[in-house]
């Protein structure tokens, strides 16, 4: 996929030189994220020892001009409940979080990159899940 979307556990891949998760970020034209996984990643940054060197680290990731932040909006909480929704029917919950990332990706026509099988269950959207 050329426009994707990193969630935490992408993020911390890449990180981490996870070897499918660096692939397909150095193939993508376009990354973004979403507040949300700017909000999970600030949260383990301040809860760890190394806030700084990771504040540092996420700045310099965003100074590519590939990188860039959706916004969320009233659509993408049409969508959210529509996926929410969808979800429960099947009984298949994930977390709100990963639902709002889902609904960002719907949205803005992203596929999802991440390490997370939760997001499988989303059917309205494409998820990239390398597994080596």
């Amino acid at each position: 996929m050329k426009r994707i979307l990193l969630d935490t556990s992408a993020y911390s891949g890449f990180i981490r030189n996870h070897p499918g998760i660096v692939q397909a970020i150095n193939k993508a034209e376009n990354i973004y994220f979403t507040p949300v996984v700017l909000g999970e990643l600030y949260t383990g940054f301040m809860q760890g020892s190394s806030l700084a060197k990771n504040e540092e680290r996420l700045l310099d990731f965003f100074d590519s001009p590939r990188v860039g932040l959706v916004q969320i909006d009233e659509e993408t909480a049409k969508i959210y409940a529509a996926i929410q929704v969808d979800l429960k029917k099947l009984g298949t919950p994930i977390s709100a979080n990963d639902i709002w990332i889902s609904a960002s990706a719907m949205q803005y026509g992203l596929a999802v990159l991440t390490l997370d099988s939760d997001f499988l269950r989303v059917k309205q959207i494409i998820t990239i899940c390398p597994r080596q």
